[in-house]
Formats: C-alpha cells, structure tokens, sequence
C-alpha cells in the first residue's frame, strides 16, 4: 500500500485466552505482544507501529479481552471499546465456536462508527468452526468466518487479501491538499506568522504539509511572514493563491487583492482530516448562539497553554465579540473523553486535527452530527468572524 500520511489504525478484538497476542505477533512478524496461557494478560490496549507482510506500514492495537470480569474486568472493557471510533479497521478473533452478547455489542460499536471488520476463527487446529456456527454468524453480521490458526497458518495469505480489502483507502491516502486549485507553475505564496505559540526552529505540521503538496504539484511555493505580505506584493508578483494561518486572516485578507484567491491552513486541513460539508453547514450557526449557550472547542493534541492560545483564549474572545453574546466554553484536548451528552452543545469547533486521523476526527464529530449538533472548524469559525468565509471556502466548494 502506499501513501503519503497517516497509517491504518487496525484494532485487534477478542475474548480472553482467544489468541490475540499470538494472532499480533504473527500477522507483524514481531513479538510485539505478550503471550501467554493465562487469561487477560493484555490489560489495556496497546498501539505498536509495525509493517505487515503485504499490508505495509499499521499500527496494530492490541486489546484487553471483551469478556473481562469484575470491577477492574469493566474499566478494561471500555477502554477497549474506546479504542474502536479511533481504529480504520477492525479484527474480531473468535474460537471453539463461540459467539454472542459480548462479539455483539463490538460489531454494535463497528457499525456506529463505519469501521469496517473481519471475523477470523481462530485456534482452528484445535476445533474447527463448523457448519451451523458459520451459518449462524453469517445470518447475524452478513460476514463469513475466516477459519485461521497460528500453528497452521495455511489461511495467511487469504487474511492479508481480507486485510487488504477491509482496509478503506482513506486510511492511508489522501488526496493532493491543492491539486485541484493550482496548477503546474502557479505561484502560491505561504503567509506564515510566527508568534508565541510557533516552534521554536520549524514549521508547523500543516505548513510543511501543504509546503510538499504544492511541490508535487510542480508549483512555485513561497513563504513569507504576515509583517512581510506588503513588501511581497511591492515585487509586482502576483500569486495564484494566498494561504495563510487563519489567526491572520483579518490583516492579510486586507492586503491580499480580491482577485487572488485566498484560503487558510486550517480550512485547507478540514478537507483532508474534517468533514468539509458539515463544517460548511455548521458554521453559520454562529450568527443563532445566544447568552449561556455553551460551545465546545475539540483539541487534537494536548500543548503547553499560553495566554495566546488560539482555542482556548482567542476563539472565545472572538465569537463573544463577533455575537455580543455571554458564551459558555468547555476545552477538551487530545482524543480525551467528551463527559457531556452531545445536545448540551450548541456549537462545536473542531481545530485542524493537524495530529490525528481522518477516522479519529470524523468519528470524533459523529455523536454531534447525529445530535444536529451545528460542527465547524477553527479556520472557517474565524473566517466567519472576520466576514470572509464565503471567500476562504470559495475555492473549494465545487470541488
């Protein structure tokens, strides 16, 4: 498989003693997870980046048994049911023909969150599924059983096909970032601030991402900072595009002429990791927000806060002025759970979710989008505040 990002999230699921760190170990030609005859030796689950004979680069989660018992048994059952909105695909492992409330209520969690899966009976050797068991599954989720066992892996290369079918491309391509707005020798200039919240000595992810895109693209990129777009436009060069970190979008939508077009990194962003659609339905939603309504602002990486946090600090003080209204805020970082019944929102803001998956932030999103909970993103919200959302999400819109 090849790609240019991220690498399919694949979620190994099963009863205690069902064989999952031996079936790990197998499938990544490692010894990456314990094994062992005693059962629940997996506590929590665990991520492990690998390759996969004929898959390429995954990461492979391991998780604690569907079946644990007792007060410590539940707290691991959830946190292996948490892991499925995060996984591209899953692998329900089965053996001595055994199959019920708890495979069930993992396949309930798949099917909410799109995630496609695979059934594999495994420790075949030591009993073969049967007939009526097959039937019986098949009848319940539509899929067959794939019989499989460690010590007779004659059946491996027909799950790497599985595999490899299950596997949604989304995982592991994306599409060009500018291919379908620029063209081979267009100028695009990159306005790049670098203020308190910047790393010390690079670029931003985004930044360098979309820097690689338009160079594949065969585009003449560059970069200069916000203090610097007026003397760039004093060259007499006139790009074919402008995109800029959308904290400046009031001063560089300023300076940039109507008729270049303009965009932000993070609106950029809300196609390859977001869902474009509903972030352009969402966001208006900003203009109907009124005293005590609560937003919610979604982190996808956990940071060092400071005083010019952008989730946490400017886009509040934003949309206050921007509504004239008293807002209420809730901030929840990382892929941290979210405590709140979806409906308690009404407005969410996703940031770029520069360090995730598309999966991850996608099924992040899905409870409010269910609710018709309006969802938008930190690009499109601050274009909206500024009067310039229409002209940062124009290029796009066809697309």
């Amino acid at each position: 498989m090849k790609g240019k990002d991220t690498k399919p999230h694949i979620g190994i699921f099963g009863r205690r003693n069902n064989g999952k760190s031996s079936f790990i170990n197998l499938l990544t030609g490692q010894n990456i997870a314990i094994v062992s005859d005693h059962p629940g030796t997996t506590t929590d689950p665990v991520k492990k980046s690998c390759e996969i004979f004929g898959v390429g680069p995954a990461i492979i989660i391991d998780t604690a048994g569907i079946d644990d018992e007792g007060d410590l048994g539940k707290l691991r059952i959830d946190k292996t049911m948490k892991v499925i909105p995060t996984i591209d695909m899953g692998i329900i492992l089965l053996a001595g023909n055994t199959f019920g409330e708890f495979e069930n209520q993992l396949i309930k969690r798949f099917q909410y969150y799109d995630v496609p899966f695979l059934i594999v009976h495994n420790k075949s050797d030591i009993e073969e599924p049967l007939v009526d068991f097959k039937d019986t599954v098949k009848q319940q989720t539509g899929k067959d059983i794939l019989r499989f066992s460690i010590r007779q892996p004659d059946k491996f290369e027909e799950l790497i096909e599985e595999i490899k079918l299950a596997i949604p491309e989304t995982a592991y391509v994306y599409p060009s970032l500018f291919g379908d707005i620029v063209k081979p020798k267009d100028i695009v200039l990159l306005v790049t601030p670098i203020d308190s919240e910047a790393p010390v000595g690079r670029m931003i992810l985004p930044q360098v991402m979309s820097w690689r895109d338009l160079l594949d693209n065969d585009c003449i990129c560059m970069s200069v900072k916000e203090s610097e777009l007026e003397d760039f436009f004093k060259l007499g060069i006139k790009p074919a595009l402008v995109v800029t970190d959308s904290q400046a979008f009031e001063f560089v939508s300023k300076i940039v002429p109507e008729d270049v077009l303009l965009t932000g990194f993070s609106v950029v962003f809300s196609k390859l990791r977001g869902d474009f659609g509903a972030f352009l339905k969402g966001t208006p939603a900003i203009d109907n927000l009124q005293d005590g309504d609560k937003v919610l602002i979604l982190e996808s990486c956990t940071h060092h806060v400071s005083c010019d946090d952008i989730g946490r600090y400017k886009i509040p003080a934003w949309l206050g002025k921007h509504t004239g209204k008293k807002l209420e805020f809730d901030v929840v970082p990382g892929l941290a759970d979210i405590e709140k019944p979806a409906e308690t929102y009404k407005l969410v803001i996703q940031c770029g979710g520069c360090m995730v998956t598309r999966k991850q932030l996608i099924s992040r999103l899905k409870p409010f989008i269910k609710s018709s909970v309006p969802v938008t993103n930190y690009g499109m919200a601050i274009a909206w505040v500024n009067g310039i959302f229409e002209r940062v999400t124009e290029p796009f819109k066809t697309l």
